[in-house]
């Protein structure tokens, strides 16, 4: 299969590549495309072919829920049951926007390969113009986890994509880079209190200020049907082990020198401030205090770090306040629960 690439970075004149992608979509084939959090891989939510084509492609575990994509608030009522009134305070104030909300399912619509094992279903709308033009083109529901090889970094730009799956899609729509850069924030409605199952880029704080205290779930355990995106699986790693480290830069310093003394080649991912001049290579993030643009730049970050010939990366942790929470998630994800410990 040959991967066409069409640049809509630009909204003027792209009606006929929209068209090109619903076909596709309408068809039964998938599409990738960028939202505000990274670029998904999208299938006609409705089509259970299609949606299976994403695993395929993603070498997805079968699983793995996928998150749903509508391009208005108005269409909940189509695919879920019950709003609850919590709900409705989240849609209002965070749509479109990173939030996905996972309310009771309306059963016999939603491809049940997009909600396997659980009566839920998880609906968020997307905050960027080529996701929402595309879903208005379409006017239906687009099934999309992140476009890439499962377990790798996600996608925030559009040559990430091809990396991992040209050959095995028909089309990246290339919206240049995205914005937030780490998913959604994943909130069950459907529990009392409501549970936070994935940080992301609508904080705790955020939510709380909205509805009352909410709980954070634990990861399932492998017994359990994953009731979100991110739960189950190791994701995000790059090639390289991957060890998360505190942000000292003596300790960060001496662990790069123990390494290399083992023989070892080592890049590192740090904020700004945090110049290891001995390290093979170094990726910089973002100012400590800037958690946005850590939280933007991490994937292309855990990428470049495949593109070096590293035998180990090291990745300095970040506080968890703010979108720090959902940074930490991704990372801890990353390095399979590994801390340097020497």
């Amino acid at each position: 299969m040959k991967t066409k690439v069409l640049s809509v970075d630009k909204m003027l004149g792209n009606e006929k590549k929209y068209k090109h992608a619903v076909d596709i979509l309408k068809s039964g084939g998938l599409v990738a495309f960028p939202t505000e959090t990274v670029y998904g891989l999208g299938a006609l939510a409705t089509d259970e072919q299609a949606v299976r084509k994403i695993f395929e492609a993603k070498g997805r575990p079968s699983d793995n829920p996928l998150i749903v994509h509508i391009g208005n608030p108005d269409l909940i009522s189509l695919f879920a049951t019950t709003i609850s009134e919590h709900a409705e305070r989240l849609i209002e104030a965070f749509w479109p926007g990173p939030l996905t909300v996972v309310l009771k399912k309306k059963p016999g619509i939603i491809a049940p390969s997009v909600t396997p094992g659980v009566e839920t279903v998880g609906l968020r709308m997307p905050d960027h113009p080529v996701a929402l033009e595309l879903l208005k083109a379409l006017n239906g529901p687009i099934a999309a986890p992140s476009a890439n090889r499962s377990g790798k970094p996600s996608p925030t730009t559009a040559y990430h994509v091809a990396d991992d799956l040209s050959g095995l899609i028909p089309l990246i729509m290339d919206g240049g880079q995205t914005g937030i850069g780490v998913e959604s924030t994943v909130i069950d409605m459907t529990t009392t209190p409501p549970t936070i199952l994935r940080p992301g880029g609508v904080t705790r704080e955020m939510i709380e200020s909205k509805i009352g205290p909410v709980t954070i779930a634990n990861d399932n355990s492998d017994d359990q049907a994953p009731r979100a995106p991110g739960m189950k699986y190791m994701h995000y790693a790059p090639k390289a082990p991957l060890f998360v480290i505190s942000s000292d830069i003596e300790r960060l310093t001496e662990a790069v020198r123990t390494l290399q003394n083992e023989g070892k080649r080592v890049a590192v991912i740090t904020p700004n401030e945090l110049e290891v001049a001995i390290a093979d290579w170094q990726f910089f993030v973002g100012h400590q205090l800037d958690k946005e643009a850590i939280a933007a730049n991490l994937y292309g970050a855990l990428r470049q770090c495949d593109l070096t010939e590293a035998d180990t990366i090291l990745a300095v942790e970040t506080d968890l306040d703010g979108v720090g929470t959902a940074i930490m998630n991704r990372l801890m994800k990353a390095a399979d629960g590994q801390r340097y410990s020497q």
